[in-house]
């Protein structure tokens, strides 16, 4: 097996440093997150860091790097008040890597990545045509990591829209059913696979399989 210290963990490659620690942390989110700006300017951007914040009321978080460059997409969540978070299916994870790079403002990475925003409800955030699984946010409040600078944002969901056919009578979502992917790392790309769900664990009480497949 294996071994690194902290002491040798700083002393590797920036890039390979990276890449190990944020593929050692397991399968992340994938997500989409789309913002309009004050311009009128649709923008699309990757992220593998949004998480379930709360269920009453409802929240998500997920985690900005540090303002030291111009962040699209803070910028237009903050002069709106608005966002969305759209899953990214398996059928578009190369168009979906693409809205990584760094374009500029008055460009809008639905163009560059060839997805196709969608407006929704009257709601002022595009949402992406293509992604199964799509929710409507209010931007609530921010927290410092101190520790590097980087953002935790929190978001008010207003709303979901996803099909009646992959929600179970539990509430449960299935995900495999929609081809929802994971993230490993920064670039790696991956179809979970369920494998079972059990019941709610008591103590002293051996749990037993809920799952009944598709």
């Amino acid at each position: 097996m294996m071994h690194y210290s902290k002491e040798q963990l700083l002393q590797l490659n920036s890039r390979f440093r990276a890449n190990l620690i944020n593929s050692c942390t397991g399968y992340k989110s994938s997500n989409l997150l789309a913002t309009k700006s004050p311009n009128g300017t649709s923008n699309l951007a990757i992220f593998n860091s949004v998480v379930h914040i709360g269920s009453n009321p409802p929240m998500l978080g997920f985690i900005l790097r540090p303002l030291t460059v111009k962040r699209n997409t803070y910028e237009n969540f903050k002069s709106s008040g608005y966002f969305t978070v759209n899953q990214i299916p398996s059928n578009i994870i190369k168009k979906a890597h693409e809205t990584s790079a760094k374009y500029e403002e008055d460009i809008s990475e639905f163009a560059k990545s060839h997805l196709t925003e969608e407006f929704m409800e009257g709601f002022q955030a595009p949402f992406v045509k293509e992604s199964h699984i799509k929710m409507a946010c209010r931007y609530l409040s921010e927290y410092e990591i101190k520790e590097n600078g980087c953002l935790l944002i929190i978001g008010e969901i207003l709303d979901i829209y996803l099909p009646k056919d992959i929600v179970n009578e539990d509430g449960w979502v299935h995900l495999d059913k929609v081809d929802t992917t994971a993230i490993i790392g920064l670039d790696g790309y991956a179809l979970p696979k369920i494998l079972d769900r059990f019941s709610y664990a008591r103590p002293d009480q051996e749990s037993h399989s809920i799952y009944h497949g598709t």
